[in-house]
């Protein structure tokens, strides 16, 4: 048999080829960016957390009013029927307007409420931002786990043709007497296991394409194929240190355990402001209109106007302000505790992900040689086979070897993409134009 069978073919699955054979290129495939503003209009957790930002932002406002002015306006009115025998009954009515206003001068555990409304502002706004990255990475998992078992089930069939091809030429060698049963019967088993992986692949792609439909809210979310070749950025800075830096400063978990521990402060601020005064200033203005009464048949009209001060000065509350003091006390070095853990996990996941990153990208390059060597092993064995030194066992394992280790190549592109987005946002600083630099690298 000639080689020349077997070496054109393979020399023209090229990586790109792959990669379009399960998944076509339509103008119906959709970007990562696309994918991505369409996830936000419909995940159901990044839109809970705009939602809690909304309402956190409403409730702060309200804590607001316990440091401004209040006003009010009672009107009453009554109406008396008198009768005396042997007189005529009479009929008298009596017409009441108040208006009042006050305005808290000297309420220290107002002062701290307001302020925690603003740091709860903070934490929502930390939260939504830890939603905001959280989806980007969702998304961009979903979307490269869609290109890998893309990948995978066009590697899968590439590799049943081959096996398909290398069966039928040993059963045309045995047929003519130059090979034994067992070159076969090794083929046909090679290709019964092949069709095997190729239903779990196909298995594979569909549930992985349901998940990132699932997640978009779109039924014909089709992502587009990486544009060969594909480069791989390096990570900048190249400093481990420099990262974890970053991560303290800008990690949202690490600004929501700051904004907790801001917050218990004030909490127990408003405790000790047990124990001071409260001072307001305090208004009213009073209209009572009489259309008669049973003293004067006459009408009459009084008007009030009051001001005022109103003094408050706790003098003894059973020891609840002081354990309370001791309880808010408490909570603030829990706070304290949360925060310093919160840095180091912070810190020790950006680590992870950095060295992760690292790993990956020395994976690809460990990969790409073993793409070469494997391409290379494969022409070898056939060689082998076409003049003897070779049995077709050792052709179907070079295939076989070649086909996976172009399928873990291309996940461990997808793996360093992921990884990239994953490094930010172990940082902190993941966002959405993060992802504009992999969709450069996309298909067009």
């Amino acid at each position: 048999m000639s080689l020349s069978v077997f070496a054109p073919k393979f020399r023209l699955i090229p990586l790109m080829l792959a990669l379009g054979s399960a998944l076509p290129l339509s103008a119906q495939a959709q970007s990562l960016v696309d994918l991505y503003n369409a996830a936000k209009g419909y995940d159901a957790t990044y839109q809970a957390a705009k939602s809690q930002l909304d309402a956190t932002q409403a409730k702060a406002e309200q804590a607001k009013a316990a440091i401004l002015p209040a006003a009010g306006l009672a009107i009453s009115g009554t109406s008396t029927n008198q009768e005396v025998q042997p007189t005529p009954a009479r009929n008298y009515a009596t017409q009441t307007a108040t208006v009042s206003a006050s305005q808290p001068l000297y309420r220290p555990a107002n002062w701290a409420t307001y302020a925690q409304g603003k740091k709860s502002l903070d934490q929502a706004k930390a939260q939504w931002e830890q939603a905001d990255q959280d989806l980007i990475v969702r998304v961009s998992q979903a979307y490269f786990d869609v290109l890998a078992s893309t990948d995978n089930l066009a590697f899968v069939k590439s590799q049943k043709t081959a096996v398909g091809e290398q069966l039928a030429s040993a059963k045309r060698n045995f047929e003519v007497g130059t090979s034994t049963i067992t070159d076969s019967r090794e083929a046909q088993a090679r290709f019964d296991l092949v069709t095997a992986q190729e239903l779990a692949a196909e298995n594979d792609l569909l549930v992985k394409s349901l998940a990132l439909k699932q997640l978009v809210g779109q039924q014909n979310a089709q992502p587009k194929p990486l544009k060969a070749p594909v480069v791989l950025a390096p990570v900048v800075p190249a400093d481990v240190n420099q990262w974890v830096d970053q991560s303290q400063a800008k990690h949202p978990a690490i600004q929501l355990a700051d904004v907790g521990l801001e917050v218990a402060r004030l909490e127990t601020q408003k405790a000790q402001a047990g124990h001071k005064p409260t001072l307001d200033l305090v208004g009213s203005y009073t209209a009572v209109n009489n259309n008669g009464s049973s003293g004067s048949p006459a009408d009459s009209r009084v008007n009030v106007a009051t001001v005022g001060l109103n003094f408050n000065l706790p003098l003894f509350a059973g020891f609840s302000t002081q354990n309370r003091i001791k309880e808010t006390l408490a909570l603030e070095e829990k706070a304290r505790a949360d925060l310093d853990n919160a840095k180091r996990s912070v810190a020790q996941a950006t680590r992870t992900a950095y060295f992760g990153m690292l790993s990956g990208q020395a994976q690809v390059q460990a990969l790409q040689a073993a793409e070469a060597s494997s391409q290379s092993a494969l022409e070898a064995n056939q060689l082998g086979y076409q003049v003897g030194v070779r049995i077709n066992i050792d052709v179907l394992n070079a295939q076989s070897q070649l086909f996976d280790t172009k399928a873990k190549l291309a996940k461990a592109r997808y793996d360093v993409l992921v990884g990239g987005l994953k490094l930010r946002q172990a940082s902190g600083t993941l966002t959405a134009d993060d992802l504009q630099a992999i969709n450069n690298q996309l298909a067009q």
